[in-house]
């Protein structure tokens, strides 16, 4: 078992295997995309394959495949199906906006995931192209389809942006009514990609919270995972569930049982910090194992406080507005 130096359980790995996204969705990178890594900058899926196989050996029980978009990089279902067969991995899931993912649902059902999270902030075609600036609206809506046909578990990913989709809180909640999904709401982060200051929260989970309690008041708070980073709520009646996720409010970091791995390889033990290992360039230097889980060892002893002390720890000429597709969502 992994365990930090504040006491916290770690078995949980967000693995990002692409900084490429076909979305330019505007709270995540600028109109014009990013710099994208290279391929020899990217890690290999063997590469990959090394560092799961090390940390699930480790104590890590669960792996979240994440992106940028995960399947832009060729030949995703070949890591995932080497992933699924880990001896003491219980669990692997995905981050997907959707765009195009529905074709591999079938796979994605035989080879054992049964959750996927899919980014869907707004119902509306029109504002889903505002936010995204790509015309993918209809593609994201057969993903939901197909998932729900296979009996995988979907989780609907909504970043509420003030001015941007407040008005789709409810749309989204009335979802659960029908459909057994979870929806969850999550506070806008600084990570936009384009060097501006982030200038404050104005929708925190409190005052979303209360905006579905104007609609619902009648909706019940359910108990809450340990690890969980959302708070979870019931409407009597519905057949899904909601989350709300105080991602900037960081109200959830002293059970946070989960590190990353960004696309290049550096190690991210909170999701604020600037990387504190890079286990791709150690892997090429010619590492043996035991002294790179040595090296994973030193990094889980000297993990932040939380998201506030990370981001005070960064360097000072690297502010965390580093685009969400290159540490992993």
């Amino acid at each position: 078992m992994l365990v930090d130096n504040h006491g916290r359980k770690i078995n949980y790995l967000r693995l990002a295997v692409t900084d490429r996204c076909n979305l330019r969705c505007f709270y995540c990178m600028p109109e014009d995309g990013l710099n994208w890594l290279s391929r020899k900058e990217l890690m290999t899926y063997e590469e990959m394959l090394q560092s799961c196989a090390l940390l699930v050996k480790m104590g890590i029980e669960k792996i979240r495949i994440t992106g940028g978009e995960p399947f832009v990089r060729k030949d995703l279902m070949k890591l995932l199906k080497a992933l699924s067969d880990l001896q003491g991995l219980r669990e692997l899931t995905i981050t997907t906006n959707g765009v195009l993912t529905a074709p591999f649902v079938p796979e994605l059902k035989k080879i054992g995931i049964h959750s996927i999270n899919l980014s869907l902030d707004t119902l509306d075609a029109n504002r889903f192209f505002t936010i995204t600036r790509r015309d993918e609206f209809g593609k994201v809506i057969e993903t939901l389809e197909q998932l729900l046909k296979h009996d995988i578990e979907v989780k609907i990913n909504a970043v509420v942006m003030d001015g941007k989709n407040t008005q789709d809180i409810i749309p989204l909640v009335e979802l659960t009514k029908e459909l057994p999904v979870s929806v969850r709401f999550i506070e806008e982060m600084p990570f936009n990609g384009d060097g501006h200051v982030y200038t404050g929260l104005q929708w925190d989970y409190i005052r979303i919270l209360d905006e579905i309690k104007d609609k619902y008041p009648s909706i019940e708070k359910l108990a809450d995972p340990i690890g969980s980073t959302s708070y979870n709520y019931h409407i009597p009646g519905h057949k899904g569930s909601i989350g709300i996720i105080a991602a900037y409010s960081r109200t959830f970091c002293g059970t946070c049982n989960r590190i990353r791995i960004t696309p290049q390889g550096e190690l991210k033990t909170c999701l604020y910090d600037g990387g504190v290992l890079n286990i791709k360039d150690l892997m090429r230097s010619g590492i043996n194992v035991d002294d790179l889980q040595i090296k994973l060892l030193d990094a889980f002893g000297h993990r932040a406080k939380d998201g506030w002390e990370a981001e005070q720890n960064r360097n000072v000429n690297a502010p965390a507005h580093e685009s969400m597709a290159t540490i992993g969502g």
